[in-house]
């Protein structure tokens, strides 16, 4: 129906060439483009004065919207809920991991339904088993030279600048340069089964600016059992792996031929380096999770885990009461916010220094101590997982917490690269 004339400055009027319907939920007029002539989007065209009668239904595909009833067999066609084809790289929970329905309970005690003594419990079974791990990392903050006049670009506020120290994603691109985008759920994504990869065989490096609790966990399987296993199972020798050097490649193929492989260096891995930017334990999930035979052989289980990825939150229970204490300009501390913001999901945070649902059991500080260390644990169990498949794994801080306070970076090198190169050093 058209909405009254507006009587009041904060609703003003429809613009030009858009909607005159106004959206009452939203307090404006619809914004959508019309047609030439038209005063109405089709979505709120009128059923008698705009389109002669016709009538409009709710799409199947996605109730959010409608079509019009004679339009609905050629909408179908078109609509952009519909299901699309899957391309040839996915496969159904590839990198999901064995589900286990013995292992996961069908419901756990909320959180804030746990007892004094239950909470007690819990936190004595972390420290025990994260006796002996560092809860310190190394500083390792870099700076490409490719970001040198993007940070010194006064043009930039803080909040560009911040996810600048992060990433590079759109900063690498050249004109002679492949650069492939492919749309889709890791948990479904099947490397070796991307044409370029797998034509050519190459190695690839993982690379992960802040991928969510669980987006870690189905990375890590997605790079280190679902490609590197590939070529294991097929027994091939990439091409990568035919590493040149001063002879000519004449001489290195008959060298090949002749069985003399040793004398070319055993350099090469299917995934040559893991960076990961890592972020909200709390949204890891114990099927995914890659670290599970480490909780096991601490005695640890399903619950458990489910608890201390709870608990990981805390880590940052004291955030909005520490920026207001830090000598930092309004625009950092925003930009501070809205860093955190975009990672909290339910998680049992903090926002004023109060202790939430636990009065008197926890301070605000002990509590950070204690998300900091559920992480802690969390990531142990992630590097021990890298061990065992070949690699050596490290955690370091790759940038200034009031950059991020998710600033803990997952690194990993296959092992005897590393060997090699301490070797060299």
């Amino acid at each position: 129906m058209e909405a009254p004339a507006a009587t009041s400055p904060a609703i003003g009027f429809p613009t030009d060439g858009r909607c005159s319907y106004f959206v009452e939920k939203k307090k404006r007029f619809c914004r959508m483009v019309v047609a030439a002539g038209k005063r109405f989007c089709g979505e709120h065209a009128g059923s008698a004065e705009e389109e002669n009668a016709r009538k409009r239904i709710l799409c199947p595909l996605d109730p959010k919207h409608t079509v019009y009833e004679d339009q609905l067999a050629k909408h179908l066609k078109k609509c952009n809920s519909r299901e699309k084809p899957k391309p040839d790289f996915f496969i159904q929970d590839i990198n999901a991991g064995l589900k286990d329905e013995t292992e996961i309970p069908e419901q756990l005690a909320p959180f804030s339904s746990l007892s004094e003594e239950q909470l007690e419990n819990l936190i004595k079974k972390l420290r025990k088993a994260s006796e002996g791990l560092n809860s310190t990392h190394e500083d390792h903050i870099m700076s490409h030279p490719a970001l040198h006049d993007a940070l010194n670009d006064p043009r930039n506020g803080d909040c560009a600048v911040k996810h600048l120290k992060q990433q590079v994603d759109g900063k690498h691109r050249k004109k002679n340069s492949v650069f492939e985008r492919l749309q889709i759920d890791i948990q479904h994504l099947c490397l070796n089964r991307i044409p370029v990869l797998r034509e050519g065989r190459l190695p690839v490096v993982g690379i992960g600016k802040h991928l969510c609790g669980v987006a870690t966990d189905l990375a890590l399987r997605c790079l280190v059992e679902t490609y590197a296993a590939s070529f294991k199972e097929k027994d091939e020798e990439p091409l990568a792996k035919r590493v040149k050097n001063d002879k000519t490649e004449k001489e290195s193929n008959t060298l090949a031929k002749e069985g003399n492989e040793k004398t070319v260096p055993e350099t090469w891995s299917p995934v040559a380096g893991i960076v990961i930017a890592l972020c909200c334990h709390h949204r890891c999930e114990w099927r995914h999770y890659v670290g599970k035979e480490y909780f096991k052989a601490l005695g640890l289980g399903a619950v458990e885990f489910y608890y201390f990825q709870r608990m990981s939150s805390w880590a940052t229970c004291g955030m909005r009461t520490s920026l207001e204490a830090l000598d930092v300009t309004p625009e950092r501390k925003d930009a501070q916010r809205d860093e955190n913001e975009e990672h909290e999901d339910g998680g049992d945070r903090l926002t004023d220094g109060s202790t939430d649902c636990l009065p008197g059991i926890l301070t605000a500080e002990e509590k950070k101590k204690i998300g900091h260390l559920c992480k802690l644990l969390i990531d142990q169990g992630r590097l021990q997982y890298l061990q065992q498949k070949g690699f050596s794994p490290a955690l370091q801080y790759y940038t200034d917490p009031l950059v991020s306070l998710e600033n803990v970076l997952l690194t990993a090198v296959p092992a005897h690269l590393s060997t090699q190169e301490k070797n060299h050093q």
